[in-house]
């Protein structure tokens, strides 16, 4: 089998990560949504592998909703579902996962993070903690729709 179409010599594969200006403007875009809302908000991007590229808190959010943004984040990146499909998602599996996957550091079962796809591609996640998990999940849509990307519905 050839792993390695094109070059039987590489030992690498290339990966396309969120540009830094596209993950910036997501997360500008998402704070403008939240103050629309009259919602305080931590706005996280990162990139395919949980490496964060942006971050925007704004004034009155909530400290520890910044940890929370981040691993909603890195949450939606690292298994490409959205934070608020977790719970139904985890019924289709053994009691064992469900009660060990939740114990995993930065693992977040609860509404404000979605994987961010380009041509069907993941390209890294956007999380959002500080408001209700509708009013996160739905600051976190606005972000991707200003940048012309989207993420699957929740």
């Amino acid at each position: 089998m050839d792993y390695f179409p094109g070059d039987s010599s590489a030992r690498s594969v290339g990966q396309r990560l969120i540009d830094v200006l596209a993950a910036s403007d997501a997360a500008r875009a998402s704070v403008a949504y939240a103050k629309a809302l009259g919602t305080a908000v931590n706005v996280a991007v990162v990139d395919v592998s949980g490496v964060l590229v942006a971050f925007l808190r704004m004034p009155g959010a909530p400290l520890h909703s910044i940890d929370i943004a981040i691993d909603k984040a890195y949450t939606a990146a690292s298994f490409g579902l959205a934070t608020s499909k977790w719970q139904g998602a985890l019924q289709e599996h053994s009691q064992a996962v469900r009660e060990g996957i939740v114990l995993r550091p930065r693992f977040v079962a609860f509404g404000g993070g979605l994987p961010i796809l380009e041509q069907g591609l993941r390209i890294g996640g956007i999380g959002v903690s500080g408001g209700s998990e509708e009013q996160d999940e739905a600051i976190a849509q606005a972000g991707l729709k200003a940048i012309g990307l989207a993420s699957p519905q929740p």
